[in-house]
């Protein structure tokens, strides 16, 4: 389960990671799971960090866009495999302090007798998540 802290309480969320929104990187609640933070942050102890990142590049804009976010959303579906039924991943990036945004830059390539723009793309700060299991 990947949770995230809204507030003083914590809400399980799914990857929301989408090349056409504002915030490319997101999370949505889906309602299954919540607890108040400071109860599960007294039961619950951080045993893995995870600083998650990624890059891309090509000659279309939004493709590119697109595999950076497949790739940080394929890492972060792995972690999330390996944590199993008796801990949470907890995202620990937080909105307007550390959290993570795509950057990129642009460069005129010549390509025969053309003038083509070429993309790379990038995530900083990296996405955190943390593992957490009962103490």
């Amino acid at each position: 389960m990947i949770a995230k802290r809204y507030g003083s309480k914590l809400h399980s969320v799914t990857p929301n990671f989408d090349a056409r929104a504002m915030n490319e990187i997101g999370f949505r609640r889906d309602n299954e799971w919540s607890e108040d933070a400071d109860e599960f942050f007294s039961a619950y102890e951080k045993v893995e960090t995870h600083d998650l990142t990624a890059a891309a590049e090509g000659e279309v804009q939004g493709e590119a866009e697109e595999k950076l976010l497949e790739s940080l959303q394929a890492q972060l579906d792995a972690v999330a495999k390996t944590v199993g039924d008796d801990a949470v991943l907890i995202i620990e990036s937080e909105q307007g302090v550390d959290y993570p945004k795509t950057r990129h830059t642009q460069t005129n390539q010549v390509v025969g007798n053309e003038n083509r723009l070429y993309f790379r793309f990038t995530v900083e700060p990296s996405l955190r998540a943390a593992v957490y299991r009962k103490r």
